[in-house]
């Protein structure tokens, strides 16, 4: 399995590939999107950047499901908001051609990847590195692309099993019927 992830950004948007083959990763791309050569009021031109960015990945790689990082409610709701619709760009660029997408939080990701939901960008970038068998760390939003790939290549996996488990064991009982159990 091809998985792609994706950390949204509105100036610099990180993306990742890697190959899954059971417990096997294996690193097939990683990069950036940029939007910083573009004046900042222009939103609409940086979404269509990161629309196309998407796209032409997507195209490139082909890949079978993508992973994308939850936008966090910052304390700023205007930078929050900026987020937001680089995230929509890019998740839109993925379903647009009906490709599965897993959401993650950074959080998750980090758990994944470093072991401790709070880990800094460093270990994270050190840890993608060692996952990955790369020769140097890689940048910063490219890492956290790998790391939500890495996450869905672990996570991914067993959400499915547990899914397939409760839907094959679930019972009538305890089940809810117009807002009530029965």
């Amino acid at each position: 399995m091809r998985i792609l992830g994706i950390d949204p950004g509105l100036q610099t948007t990180g993306f990742g590939v890697i190959d899954v083959d059971g417990h096997a990763l294996q690193y097939v791309a990683s990069g950036t999107i940029t939007t910083t050569h573009l004046h900042r009021g222009d939103l609409p031109a940086r979404l269509q950047v990161l629309f196309d960015g998407i796209n032409e990945v997507r195209t490139r790689y082909q890949p079978d499901v993508a992973a994308v990082e939850i936008v966090f409610v910052n304390v700023n709701p205007q930078a929050t908001l900026l987020l937001g619709q680089a995230r929509g760009a890019c998740v839109t660029a993925l379903v647009s051609c009906n490709l599965s997408v897993a959401e993650y939080t950074a959080l998750q990701m980090k758990q994944a990847v470093a072991g401790y939901g709070k880990a800094g960008k460093a270990e994270v970038q050190e840890m993608v590195k060692r996952l990955l068998g790369l020769p140097g760390v890689p940048g910063k939003d490219a890492a956290d692309a790998l790391g939500l790939a890495i996450t869905h290549a672990h996570v991914g996996a067993s959400l499915a099993r547990i899914a397939t488990a409760a839907s094959v064991g679930r019972k009538s009982t305890g089940m809810y019927r117009a807002g009530r159990a029965h």
